[in-house]
């Protein structure tokens, strides 16, 4: 199936989900998800994930719930999760390497009625990505590297995550240049655009290949810090 962008009808179809979030809507409108997202969600990835592969060649893509896309429904039973069962949001992942997707360096998209966002990195450390990351920027040269992307990529005009943390790590101190980057709790760059960009397939895949291509700095950088990774 050739993307083609999606349906003029899929920001007010997320609106609706948002407005009857329970199952007993959304199994008599499955239909109508499958039309408006789902299928056009898989032609997205296909699309996007070869036009990754042309910036990155492992990039790992596949059209399916659980690789790049996002189960519409939430999981509920995790501590201080949202009790709403479904998302308004629709995500898609592209990631490198052998860890979890979600603790891989991935390029990342969503969508919702308010926002499309736009992100390149590792949103949050789990302990062994975290362990890696602290242990690679320990290197001077590594910091001051790192701290040379994130100056480019406010230069262009993207955000990066805040620090997460207030006291510094074992092995870092104030003295050392650019310590506060082992501050952060995850290691990302994005960027927020309109949401109707969805419904010009070809803009939107332009657009976020031009992002993509500017946040590829830091895409590769993460992606060295998670072959260090060690898993118990």
């Amino acid at each position: 199936m050739e993307f083609s962008g999606f349906s003029k009808k899929t920001l007010p179809f997320l609106k609706a989900i948002k407005k009857n979030n329970n199952k007993e809507w959304f199994e008599a409108h499955r239909s109508e998800y499958e039309e408006l997202i789902l299928n056009p969600s898989r032609a997205f990835v296909s699309e996007m994930g070869e036009h990754l592969q042309a910036l990155e060649p492992t990039i790992n893509f596949s059209p399916k719930i659980n690789k790049s896309l996002y189960r519409i429904y939430r999981d509920t039973r995790r501590m201080g999760a949202n009790k709403a069962p479904l998302k308004h949001r629709i995500g898609f992942i592209f990631w490198q390497g052998n860890n979890k997707r979600m603790q891989s360096s991935s390029f990342y998209m969503h969508f919702s009625p308010d926002e499309l966002m736009v992100a390149t990195g590792v949103r949050w450390f789990e302990k062994p990505m975290l362990d890696a990351f602290r242990e690679y920027i320990l290197d001077d040269d590594k910091r001051n590297e790192l701290e040379a992307i994130l100056e480019s990529i406010r230069a262009k005009g993207y955000t990066h995550l805040e620090k997460g943390y207030k006291r510094y790590p074992r092995g870092f101190n104030a003295d050392m240049p650019n310590a506060d980057l082992s501050l952060y709790k995850g290691m990302a760059t994005f960027k927020v655009l309109d949401p109707r960009l969805i419904e010009d397939g070809e803009k939107l895949i332009d657009t976020l290949y031009k992002i993509y291509e500017d946040m590829l700095p830091l895409q590769k950088y993460m992606y060295e810090v998670s072959l260090r990774v060690k898993e118990d």
